[in-house]
């Protein structure tokens, strides 16, 4: 199972020089674990940088993996998680949903960089 956090669909959706690491976990649908504040980021990011028409096909591609909402345990998961590594809440969420479906989390966030279950590329400028 695969998590792709914000960072690394947004490189995809912009077709930056990392998109091509993270695509072939994007394309495995069926491997996709796609937490529901991805949905919120990517949508609100595309929304203010282009239009509602992108930020709505970039939601729907996202919606073709398995969308996991945040609930109890996750929640307080994350939170002993950001409280632990001095990570912020979005990112301590996306850590924890990645963590409960033993998934690996894909990623360009240098706050996730380290943990167990991360495979972190460096963002090219």
């Amino acid at each position: 199972m695969n998590v792709i956090d914000t960072s690394a669909w947004l490189a995809w959706f912009a077709e930056e020089e990392n998109a091509g690491i993270f695509e072939p976990a994007i394309l495995k649908t069926e491997e996709l674990i796609v937490p529901v504040i991805c949905l919120y980021e990517v949508f609100k990011v595309l929304l203010r940088e282009t239009s509602e028409t992108d930020a709505l096909l970039a939601a729907s591609i996202m919606q073709q993996g398995k969308v996991v909402d945040i609930d109890p345990e996750i929640a307080l998961n994350a939170a002993k998680i950001s409280t632990e590594h001095k990570i912020p809440m979005a990112d301590s969420m996306i850590y924890a949903i990645s963590q409960k479906h033993t998934a690996l989390l894909w990623t360009q966030d240098i706050d996730l960089k380290g943990l167990p279950g991360v495979k972190y590329f460096e963002k090219k400028s």
